[in-house]
């Protein structure tokens, strides 16, 4: 009951009276015996708040490792992490631990294992291990968990102290189970409900695991990289506890403390996400730039991928983005190309020359340039997806000066994995590599003494190394077609249009588009429908578009800011030649990060000269992304 500073006094004031009064008849009494006073009761143990036993299916059994001595590495595989698994292959993981964190221990006639507190692998002991989570699948369609073991790739992680867990998930559309013979419902936000809940087993059983569960790393390539930043921003989110509560996550340890599934790193290579305004970023930055196609004069896709463009530039000015400064970032009107000037235009291109000239001045010349292309990320620990490799193809190099031409037949393997290359080039010096990229006209210019790189104009990069190899509505396709289409559909309906801004805009430009060729008159009602339509546990698809967007919860343009917890680290790479997206997701991904409080550190690097593939200056990702883990944790 509340008390007002008025009753307040009052009842103080009554009390001080009470107590004079008591005085003075004290006085009257005549002395008494003194007696013991009684012992005050003790209050009763509260009631646990929470069913103690409610997750106790979930406890790992601390005797069931297997163990690789070649190796010395424990492992247990397919193991459950929620109660109500929709499929034993993909709500399910597998854990990899370094053989120092155990010991055996003689307990009576048998042995068994126990955590050994004192051993050390690298930089970390059994208390202060991190936990290394991949995510393989670039275009989301279901992860497995592994079935067997393989020790490919695990080295890597392993030998510098981490444990390494690979959990399976729902995939891009909805599944059959072929166990139980029922279907099951996939797409938004299902990829990141699977791997929430594994954090939440993990920290369930937290006593029997050789790790600092607090210290999850997520990675991620593509659309899995968005995953990634989606597992890095979502920490607690409400919008997720229907979902996980319908498979049986955890949400309280077995003594009823609340269980968090916010990750303390987020890593992405090329990540693919924000939905919400992805077709208007890839019209503002590349298709406004393109003339074929569905771009080509007359065509009334060309009218609405200008109109995507303007809208993309109201949606900048409308974010609140600012620079390291505190500067506004914001894009402003211009004659011929859309948008091309501002603030936030600046930071873009000064963003690709520094990559320019980061990999001029590094790169060791002669330099070989293979374009490539990676479907999936084919991360350790499922040995499935390493027997079968990346699908690469064997490459000639030709050997020549600025004339020479990255020409050959392309090959592609989409199903392993599918890393793509073509005939490669090599460049004798960087003054070869430049004048090969200015063939045509001259859009770089590279000043040596300095190790700088100017660049015309954004417009001229994209006409050069980054043309856009979509259509118009190159995410929230026209036909309902594209695997983004398949993210947002439902069980009833597989696919569905999801973007509300490629609405907006299809319906504001009706009257013109009518009036250009190849006009469909029943798209905006189809687009209106769609977005009416809920998933399987109701939620509408604006609620399902913002659960899966990051910056729903990083920008305050969005009803999400600030209401979930956002990882401490975070690691981004992209190629700059990448056409899946457009630069603007990763940078606007980047920029909001730096802004947002309590996030410690944000490395973007875009790399010059590379495509959709985990992208690095140097090195390989995997022993990157180690460096850094081991960086983040030094804190």
């Amino acid at each position: 009951m509340g008390c007002t500073r008025r009753s307040f006094l009052t009842l103080a004031s009554g009390a001080a009276l009470t107590g004079l009064v008591a005085c003075a008849q004290e006085e009257a009494k005549p002395e008494a015996e003194s007696v013991e006073p009684e012992a005050e009761a003790q209050p009763e143990p509260e009631e646990p708040k929470v069913d103690l036993k409610e997750f106790k299916k979930l406890a790992l059994d601390p005797q069931a490792w297997a163990y690789d001595e070649n190796n010395d590495v424990y492992y247990q595989l397919g193991v459950p992490y929620c109660l109500h698994p929709s499929s034993e292959r993909l709500e399910s993981l597998a854990i990899f631990v370094p053989g120092a964190y155990f010991k055996q221990v003689e307990d009576g006639h048998d042995t068994k294992l126990e955590i050994d507190e004192d051993a050390k692998v690298g930089d970390f002991t059994a208390k202060t291990a991190p936990v290394a989570m991949p995510i393989n699948s670039g275009n989301l369609g279901p992860q497995t968990s592994p079935t067997a073991y393989g020790y490919a790739g695990l080295g890597t992680y392993l030998s510098a102290g981490f444990v390494y867990v690979y959990a399976g998930f729902r995939g891009r559309s909805s599944g059959y189970d072929s166990s139980s013979k029922e279907v099951f419902s996939g797409g938004a936000p299902w990829p990141v409900v699977g791997l929430k809940a594994a954090v939440r087993f993990l920290r369930y059983n937290a006593e029997l695991l050789p790790c600092d569960v607090s210290r999850v790393f997520t990675f991620g390539f593509g659309m899995g990289g968005g995953v990634s930043a989606l597992m890095g921003c979502t920490g607690g989110a409400e919008e997720y506890a229907p979902y996980l509560e319908s498979i049986g996550a955890a949400t309280h340890d077995a003594q009823g403390e609340d269980i968090s599934d916010t990750v303390y790193g987020s890593a992405s290579w090329c990540p693919v996400t924000s939905f919400d305004t992805a077709d208007a970023s890839y019209e503002w930055m590349m298709g406004q730039y393109d003339s074929s196609a569905t771009r080509s004069e007359g065509l009334w896709t060309k009218l609405l991928s200008n109109d995507l463009a303007r809208a993309y530039a109201d949606y900048v000015n409308d974010m609140g983005l600012c620079d390291d400064e505190g500067s506004a970032l914001t894009l402003d009107e211009t004659s011929g190309e859309l948008f091309a000037d501002g603030t936030y235009y600046v930071r873009m291109l000064e963003c690709l020359e520094s990559a320019a000239s980061a990999f001029l001045t590094s790169t060791p010349f002669p330099y070989t340039y293979t374009p490539q292309y990676l479907a999936n990320a084919n991360f350790a620990g499922d040995p499935n997806l390493q027997s079968e490799g990346t699908g690469a193809t064997d490459v000639d190099a030709v050997t020549g000066d600025a004339s020479a031409q990255a020409t050959g037949t392309v090959t592609t393997d989409d199903a392993t994995g599918g890393l793509t290359r073509v005939q490669s080039v090599v460049f004798n010096t960087p003054l070869d590599y430049v004048e090969y990229l200015n063939d045509d006209s001259v859009w770089l210019t590279y000043n040596q003494v300095k190790g700088t790189v100017r660049i015309t104009s954004v417009g001229d990069f994209v006409r050069h190394s980054k043309k856009p190899a979509k259509d118009v509505c190159a995410f929230d396709d026209l036909a309902r077609s594209s695997v983004e289409n398949q993210l947002f559909g439902t069980d009833e309906a597989g696919t569905l249009h999801f973007s509300r801004m490629v609405c907006e805009q299809l319906g504001e430009g009706q009257e013109s588009y009518e009036q250009a060729s190849g006009w469909n008159d029943g798209v905006v009602e189809e687009w209106l429908e769609d977005l009416e339509v809920t998933d399987s546990l109701e939620t509408p698809m604006d609620v399902r578009m913002g659960m899966f967007n990051p910056l729903h919860y990083l920008s305050g343009r969005y009803e999400g800011f600030g209401t979930a917890e956002v990882a401490r680290h975070w690691r981004i790479n992209t190629g700059l030649t990448q056409t899946d997206t457009s630069l603007c997701t990763e940078f606007n991904l980047a920029l909001a990060l730096r802004q947002y409080e309590g996030v410690k550190s944000v490395s973007f690097t875009p790399v010059w000269g590379q495509g959709h593939v985990l992208a690095e200056t140097s090195g390989t990702a995997e022993e990157n992304f180690v460096t850094w883990v081991r960086g983040c944790c030094t804190e």
